[in-house]
């Protein structure tokens, strides 16, 4: 494969996500997010719930592509931003565009921390925090259930 094909493969991935934070809110009751979520994704997503460290599919996962919004598919994270923080969730450094998530103050459970939501239908994702790596010093801890995964081809 040639450097510009491999370039271009990337270019044409990221182009599928273009202007994706530009979707439209997506307003639903708990009863219609129930009918199409699972009951874990329904207590993360819309409950704020959080699942057990180091046992959700992606905190491990090594695969290049984009992780989306499990309720909506909104691109939140690209596989290159992804790193091992160490604390048992999947922890990224930047979101794919700061348009696709809302960040909230959350002082719940005797912590001050700020919340990241899906800012197209505000699914529940996890929290960030400034003491990621470089270039950014933040880590975006999210839950595995809130994410799917859209595997980058290679051919």
């Amino acid at each position: 494969m040639t450097l510009m094909s491999a370039i271009g493969r990337k270019q044409i991935f990221s182009s599928k996500y273009k202007n994706m934070s530009d979707n439209p809110k997506i307003k639903k009751t708990d009863d219609e997010w129930r009918k199409e979520l699972t009951p874990e994704q329904f207590h993360i997503c819309r409950q704020k719930g959080t699942e057990p460290a180091f046992s959700g599919e992606f905190n491990a996962h090594k695969e290049h592509g984009m992780y989306v919004c499990v309720a909506c598919k909104t691109p939140l994270f690209e596989s290159d931003h992804k790193f091992d923080s160490g604390s048992g969730w999947p922890s990224f450094f930047q979101p794919v565009n700061t348009e696709c998530i809302q960040e909230e103050s959350d002082v719940s459970h005797g912590m001050r921390r700020t919340e990241v939501m899906c800012k197209v239908c505000g699914a529940h994702l996890g929290h960030v925090f400034k003491d990621g790596p470089n270039p950014t010093g933040l880590r975006y801890c999210i839950n595995s259930i809130s994410l799917d995964f859209d595997y980058k081809e290679n051919s």
